[in-house]
């Protein structure tokens, strides 16, 4: 059975909006390293439509990307959504039914499913318990206002794995659904 891993780019105050404005700066080697580990450890790619679109437009056309670009050109990927008719890029849309789509890919043999960003996709996966890992990387930027990863009134209780700097003042957080609520 395949795992769903969410990696998620956060403020400190839990903005995920737009993330490329408030990461300038807080490049280093160890975030580098960390991307491209999870990247080549992954199957396939889970997206939300607007990260799709996004990525798609950048990556079958980016030069001097190396490996990573190659394996992120050639990885296959799923994408959440209802408006658009065609997809390329080595992408299958998941259909209207993405929760049975995602629950039939976890059953696949395969490598696991990388959500990159796709906050509101990713929000969806949260709240109906598809979510094996949730990697957060936490700036220490506060932003005040913008579009926070976790929103509204769902419960969710999570297990601390790990937590690693990545230089630059970045933490990764990783996260797994707990087996049982706190006492």
């Amino acid at each position: 059975m395949r795992k769903v891993i969410v990696t998620e780019f956060l403020t400190l105050d839990g903005v995920m909006e737009d993330p490329t404005p408030w990461q300038q700066g807080y490049s280093s080697p160890e975030i580098g390293q960390f991307k491209s580990e999870e990247l080549f450890e992954s199957g396939a790619l889970l997206l939300g439509r607007v990260t799709y679109q996004a990525f798609a437009q950048y990556w079958p056309t980016a030069t001097d990307t190396g490996a990573f670009g190659e394996r992120m050109n050639s990885l296959p990927k799923f994408v959440a959504t209802t408006t658009l008719n065609s997809l390329d890029w080595n992408a299958t849309a998941l259909g209207e039914n993405v929760v049975g789509a995602v629950k039939e890919l976890k059953r696949q043999a395969g490598g696991p499913l990388l959500v990159y960003g796709s906050g509101t996709f990713a929000q969806t996966l949260l709240r109906h318990g598809l979510v094996d890992e949730l990697r957060l990387m936490v700036y220490p930027v506060v932003l005040g206002r913008g579009q926070r990863f976790f929103s509204g009134e769902n419960r969710l209780t999570l297990e601390l794995v790990t937590s690693r700097p990545l230089g630059a003042g970045v933490l990764l957080l990783t996260y797994q659904p707990a087996t049982a609520p706190p006492a």
